[in-house]
């Protein structure tokens, strides 16, 4: 029976994340804030499930012995724990959030303080432009698919946002929601639930 080789401890933490925050990502550790490897999976595997299950069990099998670290919400495979039981089944560890905007809260589940009932629009710089990706339609189909909600609070995580402030007021015209609050975050609740999920006993 061949004997098989140990893991090779890795000198810095291995990072698997969602590209949504791959700008704050790099931000932290080009400030020195998080010293980490990272691979970003592209934002746009949102839009399929499954798409996205196969390329994230595909990066935490082919970095296992790294000791992988994923940013990912608990909800971003479906609201019946699918994320947490994918990650736990490659024997890695995950971040302590429900998805990208809880990350740049804070995690623990610390948006549903802002949005318990989900009924609000959060745009990020990512979610901009994966807004304006979308091909949603007339003004008329845009605004139906949106009707379920109240308004939009934009996460202004890197001091940037006024720069889109067009690009936000025509989101606002085309869902026909609202800017109810610029929400200034800063990098220090992501920074503190990467942190912690480091910090993790590795499996």
């Amino acid at each position: 029976m061949t004997k098989q080789k140990s893991p090779v401890k890795n000198k810095k933490p291995f990072i698997i994340s969602c590209g949504v925050m791959e700008k704050e990502i790099k931000q932290l550790l080009g400030r020195g804030k998080l010293d980490a490897d990272v691979v970003f999976l592209n934002k746009y595997l949102h839009i399929d499930y499954e798409k996205l299950r196969q390329v994230l069990k595909a990066s935490l099998i082919k970095h296992q012995d790294k000791n992988p670290v994923v940013i990912y919400g608990d909800v971003c495979l479906g609201f019946n724990g699918e994320m947490k039981k994918l990650v736990e089944e490659c024997g890695a560890t995950k971040v302590d959030a429900l998805n990208c905007i809880d990350c740049m809260l804070g995690g623990s589940g610390r948006l549903l303080e802002i949005d318990p009932d989900h009924i609000f629009l959060f745009l990020t710089p990512a979610f901009i432009e994966w807004f304006e990706d979308m091909k949603c339609g007339t003004i008329e189909e845009t605004r139906k698919k949106f009707s379920m909600l109240r308004g939009i609070i934009s996460v202004d995580s890197m001091g940037d946002l006024d720069t889109f402030k067009d690009r936000i007021d025509h989101i606002s015209e085309q869902t026909g929601l609202p800017v109810l609050e610029h929400k200034s975050t800063g990098l220090d609740g992501l920074k503190s639930v990467i942190l912690k999920a480091l910090e993790e006993p590795q499996l």
